[in-house]
């Protein structure tokens, strides 16, 4: 028997027969926020296309704003959490470049001598001492916030600066260079992609996850008596979900090895070169699988864990919170010490990506992660903001970033155009706040 669809209309819905873009909107849920996020990214990308004379939508450029926005996006996920309890951390690039110069030392002067030069765990062990040495940071500074009711700005302030003197310290400000060539696939690169075949295989698994998401929200609904979406909205969402996974797939599969790097790739495995060259894809680089692969555990953490549901309890009100039983002092210490964690993950992919860690590393990512969260619409205000929002506002800094660089811009007015869409992010929050009540 074919499915029957529940139709539960609300007097409001009624009303707004007429209206087929909001009837549209109603049936398949989007966000209206992400929606405009999408247009306003869309509308970025068209206008330095057009005054970037046809440069920066080629391949090429947005395979490395991909690779460049992972570390941020990594960050954004946990600085949501951050700022839906009402709170901020500034400190986040500081805790990237000590942590990444602790990981830089680990496997460049200690692991050499303990497991050998170039041993397969020596990524595993330095990656594994920059996670639990974040997590301790972020643990530390949360509960100082707390338990000694120090606000989040003061002391995550204090940790901008104490951590990056910290990183000078450990090496007094030198550059520790190279990591290990297992550690270095973090960081993306002609080795650190995994070509056009494999990205495909994820491409068509994405797909799959999208539509047993669909199909499975859908008998979750049917199971508790909710109101069902029209089945065209589910074929419409399952549609566009797919089409973008496999565009994006075709886009970064669309980048080819440089000439040189492919002949070595040719040299190295034993393939013939022939007189027209190789067109070797790249594919998806592994620091945008990490990004991804950390948004949706992020995303599963907020939407479908207690923690999660406490989180978003605390940011809307936490004077209810306390008094509904929720220990509001030890989940602010575990959202900092998860905030440390994905610091030193962000920390993994940029230190691989340089294959080096500076005493600079770093610098200016709280800027950056603050606003790639405030402009996915994480309100500071607390109590409202979504993981793929986030991801959305770090994509959209890196093609400001990305688009200014290609228009040759200066880097204070790089900074000028950054302030001011922060500015006008938040303004626009307020606005949305404001006439949502």
């Amino acid at each position: 028997m074919a499915e029957q669809t529940v139709v539960a209309q609300s007097p409001g819905a009624r009303t707004e027969k007429g209206n087929p873009l909001r009837r549209f909107l109603n049936a398949t849920e989007i966000d209206t926020r992400l929606l405009g996020m999408v247009i306003a990214l869309f509308s970025i990308w068209v206008g330095f296309e057009i005054l970037s004379g046809g440069l920066f939508l080629t391949s090429r450029n947005l395979w490395n704003l991909s690779v460049q926005a992972a570390s941020v996006s990594v960050m954004a996920t946990g600085m949501v959490l951050v700022i839906v309890t009402r709170n901020i951390d500034l400190s986040v690039g500081s805790i990237l470049g000590f942590v990444g110069m602790i990981m830089a030392v680990t496997q460049t002067r200690f692991l050499p001598g303990w497991l050998g030069y170039d041993h397969p765990l020596s990524w595993v062990v330095a990656l594994s001492v920059g996670i639990a040495l974040g997590a301790a940071i972020g643990a530390f500074q949360g509960l100082i916030i707390a338990f000694m009711s120090v606000p989040s700005f003061i002391v995550t302030l204090g940790g901008l600066l104490v951590w990056r003197g910290a990183a000078w310290m450990v090496t007094s400000g030198a550059t520790v260079a190279p990591m290990d060539t297992r550690f270095r696939l973090m960081g993306g690169g002609a080795d650190g992609s995994i070509g056009a075949t494999a990205s495909w295989v994820v491409g068509i698994v994405a797909c799959v996850l999208i539509i047993l998401s669909i199909i499975n929200s859908r008998r979750q609904r049917k199971r508790f008596g909710f109101p069902l979406k029209p089945i065209w909205a589910e074929y419409f969402m399952a549609l566009v979900g797919c089409g973008i996974v496999l565009g994006a797939v075709k886009v970064l599969n669309s980048y080819y090895m440089p000439i040189n790097l492919a002949r070595k790739y040719a040299e190295a495995n034993g393939i013939a070169w022939p007189d027209a060259g190789l067109e070797i894809s790249l594919g998806i680089a592994i620091p945008v699988l990490i990004a991804l692969g950390i948004a949706i555990v992020m995303n599963f953490i907020t939407n479908r864990t207690r923690f999660g549901r406490y989180v978003f309890a605390i940011g809307g009100n936490p004077e209810a919170a306390v008094l509904a039983g929720i220990k509001t002092r030890w989940v602010t210490v575990r959202i900092f010490a998860l905030m440390g964690a994905l610091c030193a993950i962000a920390a993994a992919i940029s230190t691989a990506r340089l294959n080096a860690a500076t005493n600079a590393q770093g610098t200016l990512d709280e800027l950056y992660t603050i606003a790639a969260a405030v402009i996915g619409g994480t309100s500071l205000a607390g109590g409202a903001g979504t993981i793929a929002g986030a991801i959305l506002g770090a994509i959209v800094m890196q093609s400001l970033n990305s688009g200014m660089v290609l228009l040759g811009m200066d880097t204070p007015l790089q900074s000028i155009v950054i302030g001011v869409v922060l500015v006008m992010a938040v303004w626009l929050d307020t606005v949305y706040r404001a006439r949502s009540k």
